[in-house]
């Protein structure tokens, strides 16, 4: 089994090749090529790299598949016999990345 851990932003993320990885959003369209650079361990088989932070000339390609949306988080606050009640949605966006190699 091969797969790798990567660093992208503030996320660290296990992929595989051939696994969709959602990522935050990059603002990039669909079809684009995408290399993650920063990667923290390579596991082949038995074989195993890990970088001192990152692994040199060790890259993970993948190409965008589109954005996305994550399921709606609401905040609601209330103050009891004040009459005060706020409701807020929100929902992350996200870019979704077929991870295509790792090399």
């Amino acid at each position: 089994m091969k797969y790798a851990v990567v660093e992208n932003g503030r996320n660290q993320e296990m992929v595989k090749e051939g696994e969709t990885v959602l990522v935050d959003n990059l603002n990039l369209e669909a079809g684009k090529k995408y290399v993650f650079d920063k990667v923290l361990l390579v596991r082949d088989g038995d074989e195993v790299k890990t970088g001192t932070p990152y692994i040199k000339d060790a890259t993970v390609s993948g190409k965008v598949a589109g954005e996305v949306k994550s399921a709606k988080v609401i905040n609601f606050k209330k103050k009891r016999r004040k009459g005060y009640k706020r409701k807020v949605g929100h929902r992350q966006k996200f870019t979704e990345i077929r991870v295509e190699k790792i090399k």
